[in-house]
């Protein structure tokens, strides 16, 4: 995976996507990047590090970010790398859920990596048995408030039940490409 020269390749886009949403912001990020980009159950940390920037995109499930634990087991090999995460989820971006996501996935020395959100899609047909079960229980549970009081992520949810959704949104990558650009003089 060098280049010619011996130089190590400019920028190399992980992810990984559940159900495709993820995907399509990955492949739409290496559109505009010209990165590689490789799926994480794909990934070795010897390929990986040959890259100068790493993003990686991946998609929200119960505040966890898939792939980010490719990040923190490879860390101590990655740190003098350009890093960022780019995190798909179904609700609309709300600040304070934000820094919830961040506070939960990027515990010490992950602090410092940015993070960046796009939203995704919701299609419970297309869900896992146990995904379907888990939105389940979790609207269940929602439906019990008062709508006055949801959060934005609670509005999201009881809005797509039954309804099959894409949101994502190639502009949503902006910021994101404003940073590698800043980071990588591309």
């Amino acid at each position: 995976m060098l280049e010619g020269n011996g130089k190590a390749r400019k920028g190399l886009i992980l992810y990984k996507s559940k159900y495709g949403a993820t995907k399509k912001y990955a492949s739409w990020l290496q559109e505009e990047t010209d990165f590689d980009c490789i799926e994480t159950k794909r990934a070795t940390i010897k390929d990986v590090a040959k890259y100068d920037s790493i993003i990686l995109c991946g998609g929200l499930y119960a505040s966890g970010i898939a792939g980010i634990s490719f990040l923190k087991k490879h860390f101590s090999v990655l740190r003098y790398k350009k890093l960022a995460v780019f995190c798909v989820g179904a609700s609309p971006f709300d600040q304070k859920a934000f820094e919830q996501v961040r506070a939960h996935n990027f515990k010490e020395e992950l602090q410092s990596i940015p993070l960046f959100y796009g939203r995704g899609a919701w299609h419970e047909e297309a869900m896992s048995f146990k995904d379907r079960m888990l939105c389940g229980m979790l609207r269940k549970a929602v439906a019990k408030k008062d709508p006055s009081t949801f959060e934005p992520w609670m509005t999201a949810l009881m809005g797509a039940v039954g309804q099959v959704c894409d949101w994502t949104d190639k502009n949503e990558l902006a910021p994101l490409i404003a940073y590698i650009k800043a980071e990588t003089a591309l």
